[in-house]
């Protein structure tokens, strides 16, 4: 089974678009695991535009499944990971400005860097994820880094879906064939929808997680969170 982690960014959003605290980002965290999350993702950025520092901070209190932080390992991020200790920390290389994340790493410019962070967050117990384009070569270069999982970036497969799915899909697989291979865990996120998500996970061998944010809060304006988390689990059920 593929566990679906909810990004809880939007959610923060509007929260902070009129100060105060409704939504209640606890509240709506103990619901999403009632409604049957499998996971908690949260991708603070150093503006606090969304998720703020303290959030990450407070959400153990109320994460009962896994809990995953994203996010550019800078010195303040690394430095709140370690006092937290989540069951998963992925990496992104966003840009200070980015407004979404929107490339992976190259794991071979980047492989001293990474291969620093990550050790530091595995000696604290904590798994490790990298985002990555579907290249095979940097999922090769993944492996040298030390992480346990890549997270696939997916905004290519998103954008290629509904013209030509069958396409779309073919790098996915073979970065997946290639992960399995080399003994990476696979996770993925980025744009993945109701629409896309189970032919998705159908065609990813070993897919072990996914992370989903914009989409499903976007859904559940209409449908509701109760409605829609149920509705993610029969898609990703194998």
């Amino acid at each position: 089974m593929t566990k679906l982690s909810v990004n809880i960014n939007k959610v923060a959003t509007l929260r902070n678009s009129r100060g105060g605290n409704a939504p209640d980002l606890l509240k709506v965290v103990t619901d999403l695991q009632s409604y049957g999350a499998e996971g908690i993702t949260v991708h603070p950025r150093p503006d606090q535009r969304h998720i703020r520092y303290a959030d990450a901070h407070a959400l153990p209190k109320v994460v009962t499944t896994e809990y995953n932080i994203e996010g550019n390992p800078i010195p303040e991020f690394v430095q709140m990971v370690l006092e937290i200790r989540p069951t998963q920390v992925t990496l992104v290389p966003d840009a200070v400005d980015a407004l979404t994340s929107n490339a992976g790493w190259d794991t071979h410019a980047n492989l001293d860097f990474l291969k620093s962070v990550i050790q530091d967050f595995k000696a604290a117990g904590i798994r490790t994820s990298i985002f990555v384009d579907p290249d095979i070569r940097m999922i090769e270069g993944a492996v040298a880094t030390g992480a346990d999982r890549i997270e696939l970036y997916t905004e290519a497969f998103a954008d290629g879906y509904a013209s030509n799915a069958e396409k779309a899909i073919v790098p996915y697989v073979q970065a997946a064939i290639r992960a399995n291979e080399l003994g990476l865990g696979i996770n993925a996120g980025h744009d993945l929808s109701l629409d896309n998500i189970k032919f998705f996970a159908q065609n990813i061998p070993q897919l072990l997680e996914v992370s989903i944010g914009h989409a499903l809060v976007c859904e559940s304006l209409y449908l509701g969170f109760e409605n829609v988390i149920p509705m993610y689990l029969q898609r990703l059920a194998q």
